[in-house]
């Protein structure tokens, strides 16, 4: 799991999808997005890759305690609320939208809100959102400048000339009303001396303030005045202030409200602190440790300035000394030395005393060679061994000269890891395993109520939100200890139609032990492959419990409604090599291509409709293998189970799995599970309508550098939006002016697809764009959008009587947010205290005049539940607000392989599992690259990246095999 910070998810995975996925993978996704695989991997539920996020949706976000079933004790925070009086008196949020409803807007980008929606039971909840109480007058900002000049790559010089200027008697007498972010800005309660200019002398951290060896000059200048009284009026919702930019005020307020987290935490990404110096933490592995922190970020709603306040935890690198946790790790991983991972140091920060004073070290590389090995030209000594040299210049005998790599710190500087120590508070920024990210899922899944609990208690007190440590004070700022009381609906479940009947749903799941699909697969042949990894589990072919695992399989799939010869499949085995002779895994999956090969041979070039994998371990180089074999070279689908979820299992659980695992091969073989009745499927009716999920993956930290992005788009080819085949391409960069390249070519490919199946192209087209975040919204608008439309102009031929241009709406989804909602009733909460399947908010903490909402459509299974957050940033169709609300609700229960509705919209799930499926075509580029650029040029690493790039396009070649292109392959 690539490891950012758990903010996001709980046990289950963020997604839901609960009881769905059949066991394909069985493991974590591995790599990542975002450039840091942020978004980890999936649990639960049993399917391709664990479930596909299935089976829940809580999150990640909380403290210690509480969490896992089994519990006793209240569930509700804080019990009965009321609406907060903003939101209840006469003229409130309800009479502005009213007023946007009279306006003549014909710009479809960014639309107003068209109103709030009315369909659901009513409900009150709280959310993590608090009250701020802002000054009346002006803040003032500065820009800070350092002379001389300090570059942007000497970012340690930057942090220690900023500790030295806090620390000036001149400038302490300004700290009570100013704020500063450590990097040319500076907000202030009060107006500033003109001039003023700050001299710094400069001395190295541990050493004496009598050692100074520069001088530098702090010049602050002031830049603007940010008027409180604007701000004000543009969240009462005057449309004249609409095109207000509140960003300089709001990101003046969070230097202001994060000052105290600024100087006693440690940050950890965006507006998220960690206190690992005062917290417990909980240990995950050797060198590992995960804490708690919390987000703050101050939030524009209506009528009313919030602090938006989480729990979040992330994993530390244990302080301490380097030798000590190299061995550690080497004995949990029972692992050679110089199998030592490059991503559990590099880039850590170490210091040594050797030298008679502290010095810092950035860890470029963990060596291969000992200190008696590694040797290196001295001009006095000559060549010698780093261990000669430390006994010769410092009488250092080492202790751990044969058995510990060295550590290169830079340009082929060696220091021997013995005399390193780990400083703390340093984030671990690798990639999770799976046994540390089960721990971390174990410590971090929390009810709701100890989560609230966290925030208003610990998080307050450490983030300096609490009237006893706030340093806002000089600012006249106060912030709220209540939550905010908000108004929300629980929308119904839809009907869902099954060949014979309708599935009962109950808390956003159903059962399917013994219903027929709607329209069962025609399977005219299959086979099966038995992979064995050294775990041979089957003694051959004709071993019974083999025998008895493929008949009760058929038996499955027979009783779904999918219709299959009665003779038995084809049985391939493979025996691959040991792991510790073949660590890439190359022979093995020569092994298993060949076997795949000689298989469609002998069957005269007649290939399977699917090929059912048993796998006996997991491996994170077998299973993506299998895939870009199946998916790219041989165009046969492939599906997997993993033998230690079913073999000598009882009945009724093995039953249940065949049944996850029919649900996927029902999909890529064209089938339909269950359909939404006609009520639910009204909305998407009305006119003829193509349902698109967009979504871009990109290379984790510890993939080769250079590895290209992968989009994805998909697209609903039936009217019952079932059925979503995909285009995938690679692009060099991850820049977002650049991002999507080829969306025309995957755009026009779509269409004729829907063209194809349906004899007539959309009069609508609806777009899901997964994985933007808000800084990216206007980039859509500006470089997406043009390439959608110019796509609908490659169908404006002489043919047709008028250009084609369908309405077009595009609604983004986000899961990265920080918005958490509590139930304030027992009778709107389920038995761990979550807000139930079909809750959404519109009013009180979303937009003030943009289109927004929160939907959490599927269940939380253990954890936090969380919602996704849709906005609605082009609209020519002119959705109400009800209609987009229980319509995308709606459709989150027809995600083709879970039995539970899931927490995002189907078309963006798809379009990010055939990003992750891509990811397995890039295997070989995106996990564990161990090179190192040490001591090499700017130039050196460009030419790498190009070289890198060149290879990985040559190994995508043409991408998916023509065979596979009309199916959900990726399911």
């Amino acid at each position: 799991m690539s490891q950012r910070e758990f903010q996001q998810r709980g046990r289950g995975g963020e997604r839901g999808g609960g009881r769905g996925g059949g066991g394909d993978r069985g493991g974590g996704r591995g790599g990542g997005r975002g450039g840091g695989g942020e978004r980890g991997g999936g649990r639960g539920g049993g399917g391709e890759r664990g479930g596909g996020r299935g089976g829940g949706g809580g999150e990640r976000g909380g403290g210690r305690g509480g969490g896992r079933g089994g519990f006793t004790g209240p569930v509700i925070f804080q019990g009965a609320a009321q609406i907060d009086q903003r939101l209840s008196r006469q003229n409130n949020d309800l009479s502005l939208v009213k007023t946007f409803s009279s306006l003549k807007v014909k710009d479809p980008s960014r639309p107003l809100r068209p109103g709030f929606g009315t369909v659901g039971i009513p409900i009150t909840l709280r959310a993590n959102f608090f009250p701020i109480r802002l000054p009346k007058g002006p803040i003032y900002d500065y820009n800070m400048s350092i002379s001389p000049e300090v570059k942007d790559t000497e970012k340690k010089l930057r942090i220690r000339l900023y500790t030295l200027l806090e620390q000036l008697p001149a400038f302490q007498t300004f700290l009570p009303h100013i704020a500063h972010d450590g990097n040319g800005r500076l907000v202030s309660a009060k107006l500033l001396p003109k001039p003023l200019d700050l001299a710094v002398p400069f001395y190295e951290e541990g050493a004496s303030p009598k050692n100074v060896t520069k001088t530098y000059v702090f010049s602050v200048v002031f830049h603007r005045e940010l008027d409180i009284a604007q701000i004000t009026q543009y969240m009462e919702g005057g449309l004249q202030f609409r095109s207000y930019d509140s960003l300089p005020l709001i990101s003046a307020l969070n230097l202001v409200i994060q000052q105290h987290a600024v100087r006693t935490g440690v940050r950890v990404g965006k507006n998220k602190y960690f206190f690992p110096t005062s917290s417990q933490g909980f240990n995950l592995s050797p060198g590992i440790t995960a804490f708690q922190g919390f987000y703050a970020s101050v939030r524009p709603t209506y009528n009313q300035l919030m602090v938006n306040v989480n729990a979040c935890m992330t994993a530390f690198i244990e302080p301490g000394n380097l030798a000590d946790a190299l061995l550690a790790f080497s004995r949990n991983s029972r692992g050679a030395m110089p199998t030592l991972p490059q991503a559990l140091m590099k880039k850590v920060r170490v210091t040594t005393h050797h030298l008679g004073y502290k010095r810092r070290y950035n860890i470029r590389n963990i060596a291969t060679t000992t200190a008696r090995n590694t040797t290196f030209s001295h001009s006095k000594y000559g060549k010698i061994s780093v261990e000669e040299y430390f006994f010769k210049e410092y009488k250092i005998r080492l202790k751990h000269a044969t058995d510990l790599p060295v550590i290169d710190t830079g340009t082929k500087r060696y220091v021997p890891a013995e005399l390193c120590e780990i400083e703390p508070g340093q984030p671990f920024r690798g990639k999770l395993d799976e046994t540390q990210t089960s721990q971390m899922i174990k410590v971090a899944c929390n009810r709701p109520i100890v989560n609230a609990e966290a925030i208003v208690g610990d998080g307050f007190q450490k983030l300096g939100l609490h009237p006893s440590t706030s340093p806002s004070t000089g600012f006249d700022i106060q912030v709220s200890q209540k939550m905010t009381e908000i108004p929300g609906r629980q929308l119904p479940a839809p009907q869902l139609n099954y060949r014979a009947g309708n599935a009962r749903v109950d808390n956003g799941g159903w059962n399917i032990l013994d219903v027929k699909f709607h329209r069962g697969a025609q399977i005219p042949n299959w086979s099966v492959l038995v992979v064995r990894d050294g775990q041979n589990v089957f003694q051959g072919p004709d071993d019974l419990r083999l025998r008895g695992l493929v008949q009760g399989f058929a038996a499955k799939m027979r009783k779904s409604g999918m219709t299959l010869p009665q003779s038995p499949p084809s049985l391939l085995l493979v025996d691959l090599p040991p792991p510790n002779q073949d660590p890439s895994r190359i022979l093995a999956l020569n092994e298993i291509r060949r076997t795949f090969k000689e298989h469609i041979e002998k069957a005269q070039g007649r290939k399977p409709a699917f090929v059912l994998v048993l796998l006996s371990r997991r491996d994170n180089y077998i299973y993506p293998g299998i895939k870009r074999i199946g998916d790219v070279e041989l165009g046969v689908h492939t599906v997997h189970m993993q033998l230690s979820k079913v073999v000598d299992k009882e009945p009724n659980k093995q039953d249940q799995y065949f049944s996850n695992v029919a649900l996927k091969v029902n999909t890529k073989l064209g089938g339909i599970n269950h359909k939404l009745d006609d009520v639910a499927m009204r909305w998407l009716r009305k006119n003829t309508t193509m349902m698109v999920g967009i979504d871009v993956t990109h290379r984790g930290p510890d993939s080769k550098q250079g590895t290209p992005s992968i989009a994805a788009v998909v697209a609903s080819v039936d009217r019952d939006f079932v059925q979503y085949h995909a285009s995938m391409r690679i692009q060099q960069t991850e820049k977002v002016e650049e991002m999507l390249g080829e969306l025309v070519d995957m755009m026009v490919e779509r269409l004729q697809a829907y063209q194809a199946k349906n004899k007539e192209l959309p009069d609508r087209v609806f777009v899901f764009r997964d994985g933007v975040s808000e800084g990216q919204y206007n980039d859509v608008l500006t470089v997406e959008l043009p390439q959608i439309l110019k796509a609908f102009q490659r169908f404006s031929t002489k043919d047709r009587k008028s250009p084609y241009r369908p309405q077009l709406s595009i609604i983004i989804c986000g899961k990265r947010h920080h918005a958490k909602f509590f139930a304030t009733d027992s009778k709107f909460a389920d038995k761990n205290g979550n807000t139930k399947p079909g809750t959404v908010v519109d009013r009180g903490i979303t937009d003030i005049f943009g289109f927004d909402f929160y939907l959490q459509a599927h269940a939380g299974l253990q954890g936090h539940v969380k919602a996704t957050h849709y906005v609605v940033i082009y609209d020519e169709t002119k959705f109400t607000a009800d209609e987009i609300q229980q319509g995308t609700h709606d459709n989150s229960y027809l995600y083709a392989r879970a039995t539970r509705a899931v927490s995002l919209i189907p078309p963006a799930y798809y379009a990010d599992l055939a990003c992750e499926r891509g990811r397995c075509y890039l295997n070989d580029f995106l996990v564990d690259d161990k090179s190192s650029t040490t001591g090499r040029s700017q130039g050196d690493k460009k030419a790498e990246e190009q070289r890198n790039y060149e290879a990985a396009r040559r190994s995508w070649g043409r991408g998916l095999h023509p065979d596979m292109a009309d199916s959900m392959f990726y399911i």
